[in-house]
């Protein structure tokens, strides 16, 4: 197969992995992905996974290859936050959770990194269309539940603030009812309590930032 051939073929894949390709070539050399990444055609973004070098990377292509280089994954934690810009910041790693082995790969394209959750776990995640392709990520609700669950140390007000959660975002974004029902399925009375007194914190913000006295006004309180 020359690149030309190999090109049509894989015209359409965001990104390829060596599988796929002897699927469709049962005795192609390995050794021709070498030079073709010698010669600038295609980009090695981890073992057995390539991507052609002048793919037009954005954030959901950066979301699907995510989902495909650690599978089964989907998107959450610091970076879905920012997604759903419940949280002000840039985040600079696509973070995804998943039911195997935590990972971090350093990539020409970006940094990904995997954190573990129990398979009972692996839900609350919607499958998003991006450029006629698709990425999982982690509804906004599943998205505060797997951050609190893989940072057991966040529980107190402080803790909470140090979050920077976007309390307008948070009431626009987030079926509290939704949230309630998955944190059931996690079963852990400790989760529960410290989702309890992040709601609560949020409240008391929303109640604090409601009663600010505006310049030149006078507090009635």
């Amino acid at each position: 197969m020359t690149f030309l051939e190999f090109r049509r073929t894989f015209q359409n894949y965001t990104i390829f992995s060596v599988n796929e390709i002897r699927k469709i070539d049962p005795v192609f050399h390995r050794a021709r992905l070498n030079d073709w990444q010698d010669k600038g055609y295609i980009t090695k973004i981890r073992k057995g996974y390539y991507i052609f070098s002048d793919l037009d990377i954005d954030e959901g292509v950066l979301f699907e290859i995510a989902n495909r280089i650690h599978s089964p994954s989907y998107v959450s934690l610091e970076m879905a936050l920012s997604y759903y810009h419940l949280i002000p910041e840039s985040v600079y790693a696509i973070t995804s959770v998943c039911s195997r082995k935590p990972f971090r790969y350093q990539t020409p394209v970006g940094i990904f990194i995997y954190r573990k959750i129990k398979p009972i776990l692996f839900f609350g995640y919607e499958v998003v269309e991006h450029r006629k392709k698709q990425f999982k990520i982690a509804t906004p609700e599943k998205t505060i539940l797997d951050y609190f669950y893989i940072n057991p140390h966040l529980r107190s007000p402080d803790d909470f603030a140090s979050l920077r959660i976007d309390v307008d975002v948070f009431d626009e974004r987030i079926d509290v009812g939704r949230l309630r029902r998955f944190l059931q399925k996690f079963g852990q009375k400790s989760l529960e309590k410290r989702i309890d007194s992040f709601l609560d914190f949020l409240h008391y913000d929303r109640l604090t930032a409601d009663r600010k006295v505006l310049p030149g006004t006078v507090s009635r309180d």
